[in-house]
């Protein structure tokens, strides 16, 4: 494993979790904060806004996934790949838990 495949590894988790709460509301017809929001991340963007924004994390997703060979890597590649889901998913879940409660 090259160090370059742990980056894209990472990055693959990442934009690939940040893909599931952007097109699941968008879909849905709700606003959901994206960076294009006034604030940025924290104001609400259109549904349409987050299908755009959520397919562009997909599209991104897969070519970090395709680049940093998760599937056809090995075990530590796989665990850093996980390790990027956490890494947005954790910190996204107690975020919106903290805007939710006021």
């Amino acid at each position: 494993m090259h160090w370059v495949d742990s980056i894209f590894s990472l990055f693959a988790g990442a934009f690939l979790a940040n893909f599931v709460p952007h097109f699941v509301q968008g879909i849905s017809g709700e606003r959901f904060p994206t960076p294009f929001a006034k604030p940025p991340g924290r104001g609400l963007s259109s549904p349409l806004v987050n299908v755009l924004w959520g397919l562009v994390n997909l599209v991104l997703g897969f070519c970090f996934f395709h680049a940093g060979r998760v599937w056809g890597g090995d075990t530590v590649t796989l665990l850093i790949f996980l390790a990027g889901i956490a890494a947005i998913s954790i910190p996204s879940s107690i975020n919106f838990a903290k805007k939710q409660a006021r």
